[in-house]
């Protein structure tokens, strides 16, 4: 797929999904660090079923930050991997409260230096809190992209970032990185994937990726 064709894809993504809202509930950009570092290899609707509990007990950093990751495990036993996110969470709250007063940094150096947080928690955060423009890139977008041939086949996240950020305008990144994912959910998914209608110019170009590895953070 060459650069015209991919731009007019990525403009039938955002045409598909006109105002995208993202799919983790949260309500303060600690909570919603905390949602995005807990839906790791787990669906945004699980997560959404734990964190009321999870953010009454722990509403912030500091209440967060006096807590063992003990503490926090049976709020989030239900998620995969929750001792390590409970570990997570434990550190990253007390480096939040030694580093910044218990606010929620915005840059990418300040956010990935904080414990278990990657680029693409990195971003979302920054789109979702701040309103910073970005592509998060997870396992949704990166099959998509890799299997139109937008990206190569052993693109990281970080380069499927670049490329897609360099291909469209920097006021449609946002709604393009929840529109990616929810054309990855509900259309192309990994086991069956699908074509709207007006889609159908695009669908002999897509060819995914047989295995796609987990991206973390």
């Amino acid at each position: 797929m060459n650069d015209a064709l991919a731009v007019e894809f990525l403009n039938a993504v955002l045409k598909q999904y006109p105002d995208v809202q993202p799919t983790l509930v949260a309500h303060s950009p600690f909570e919603i660090l905390v949602a995005v570092m807990l839906s790791a290899q787990t669906t945004d609707r699980a997560v959404n079923a734990i964190t009321p509990k999870l953010f009454a007990q722990y509403p912030d950093a500091a209440a967060m930050a006096k807590a063992s990751a003990e503490d926090i495990e049976p709020y989030i036993d239900r998620l995969g991997l929750y001792r390590n996110k409970a570990k997570y969470l434990a550190t990253m709250s007390r480096q939040l409260m030694l580093r910044y007063d218990g606010v929620v940094p915005q840059t990418y150096p300040e956010l990935t230096a904080l414990a278990g947080i990657g680029r693409k928690t990195a971003t979302v955060v920054r789109t979702d809190a701040f309103n910073i423009p970005g592509i998060a890139v997870d396992t949704h977008v990166s099959r998509i992209i890799k299997g139109f041939g937008i990206a190569d086949p052993k693109a990281t996240p970080d380069q499927i970032q670049k490329r897609l950020e360099a291909l469209m305008p920097e006021a449609t990144w946002i709604q393009l990185h929840r529109g990616l994912i929810r054309t990855g959910r509900e259309w192309l998914s990994a086991r069956d994937p699908q074509f709207p209608e007006a889609w159908a110019k695009f669908k002999p170009y897509y060819h995914p990726i047989k295995k796609e590895r987990a991206h973390h953070a």
